[in-house]
């Protein structure tokens, strides 16, 4: 792999544009191409002074490495033109991505939820302790050849981390997704079993999921939860509205009372699980402390804006444990207002299979606002909805779009909390809010 230039296609994904930066940290010649749209993983993209082209395929250069978005299949025109020039070297995300963790002691991250943040906080710790890279999938990405660690986000979609041989991995749960792809739940567990196997020293799971028994995980095992079963677990646990207070016991010996600026039983188990690397890696206690303190938050994953007597929160949330894991915490943090809850679906799939659990989840909020969106599923033949299968079953719920109509609609609700959530751009309805509430 003796290019120099790298062009990715589809340049503005969360892991194409963190992957991007961190080509750019080493020394590449990058550039790429996207939609003519703005999408919140830009702005460091073109800080970093990389050029972002539109799609055509003069765009593909001789002598070039390229990289291909998950989210375009093998007769897009930009990937026909870098197949049919023989000079050209392509990967796929996640191939060119497996290539790059060899170089490095890698620690993954993956599951259903999580993720992101688990990715961060990973990287916040491990950072206090040795040179750190990290790929994370809010578009951060930075690493440089001195590095030790690599903390990466590895996704289950489509098994595309099976690409990946992590020397630790962490699983963070294990409930259901990606329904237009995985036949079943079984399916999706086999896939985690499968991706075990490419661990080169152990998997940290989280031992209280209720799928974790069906699972035959390689090689070696280490689990964390609040259950006594577990080989790291949180005991004597206290809560504020911004920190919570912890004891960690590891293999049964009290190892320090943690406290971290985090909020809900979710957040706890994800530290926790970043807790039990550091145990692993014989990081000092105090390191691993003080790098979790550091954690600021990933991109779109609750970020917290105050605009007057409102607040904004955007975060990712796109699964219905996820959203009711987001109401819940919000819940905690802001106990004496009124939460609105803005949710863009993405996948017809998702949204058709789990519409039970939808319903449940989004109703912790006060008020509920449904997004108009598009599909990108190509494997649900036979199932034709639209936003409003899932508005008209939640009492009282509306449908609010990107105009002026809508913004006045959700400011009738102020002063109040507004949790803006989904995996494409709500991002976008919530700046024109914050414009009017300004």
């Amino acid at each position: 792999m003796n290019h120099k230039d790298i062009y990715f296609i589809g340049i503005k994904g969360t892991g194409m544009s963190a992957l991007a930066l961190i080509c750019k940290d080493l020394g590449y010649n990058v550039s790429g191409s996207d939609l003519d749209k703005h999408f919140f993983t830009e702005t460091r993209l073109i800080e970093a002074n990389i050029p972002i082209y539109s799609f055509n395929p003069s765009n593909i250069r001789d002598h070039t490495i390229v990289i291909v978005g998950n989210a375009f299949d093998d007769t897009f025109e930009e990937v026909v033109a870098a197949s049919n020039n023989k000079t050209v070297t392509v990967y796929r995300y996640h191939q060119f991505l497996g290539h790059l963790m060899g170089q490095y002691r890698t620690i993954s991250v993956s599951g259903t939820h999580g993720k992101t943040t688990t990715t961060t906080l990973l990287k916040d710790m491990l950072s206090e302790y040795k040179n750190t890279g990290y790929l994370i999938g809010d578009g951060s990405g930075l690493v440089e050849n001195d590095d030790y660690y690599f903390a990466v986000e590895a996704c289950e979609f489509r098994r595309h981390f099976l690409a990946y041989h992590p020397d630790i991995a962490v699983m963070t749960n294990f409930e259901l997704d990606h329904v237009d792809y995985f036949k079943d739940e079984a399916d999706y567990l086999s896939a985690y079993n499968e991706f075990s196997k490419n661990v080169k020293e152990v998997v940290i799971a989280w031992g209280d999921d209720p799928h974790f028994a069906r699972l035959n995980l390689a090689p070696t095992t280490l689990t964390y939860g609040f259950s006594t079963k577990n080989d790291f677990q949180a005991i004597n646990i206290d809560r504020s509205e911004t920190h919570s207070y912890f004891d960690v016991i590891a293999h049964g010996q009290f190892i320090k009372r943690f406290d971290l600026p985090l909020v809900g039983d979710h957040m706890i188990l994800n530290a926790l699980s970043v807790i039990a690397v550091g145990l692993y890696e014989e990081i000092p206690v105090d390191l691993i402390e003080r790098g979790l303190q550091n954690f600021s938050g990933a991109k779109r994953r609750y970020s917290i804006e105050t605009v007057g007597e409102s607040i904004l929160i955007d975060d990712y949330a796109h699964h219905p444990t996820e959203i009711k894991v987001t109401l819940e915490a919000t819940r905690i943090r802001y106990p004496n207002k009124k939460i609105v809850a803005i949710f863009k679906p993405h996948r017809v799939g998702r949204i058709y299979h789990f519409i039970n659990e939808f319903i449940t989840s989004l109703s912790i909020a006060d008020e509920v606002a449904i997004c108009p969106f598009t599909s990108i599923d190509d494997a649900q033949d036979g199932i034709d909805i639209d936003a409003t299968f899932l508005q008209s079953r939640i009492e009282g719920a509306f449908m609010v779009d990107e105009d002026e109509q809508s913004v006045q609609a959700l400011l009738a609700f102020e002063p109040a909390v507004y949790v803006f959530m989904s995996d494409k751009d709500v991002y976008n309805l919530k700046n024109l809010l914050k414009d009017h509430l300004q």
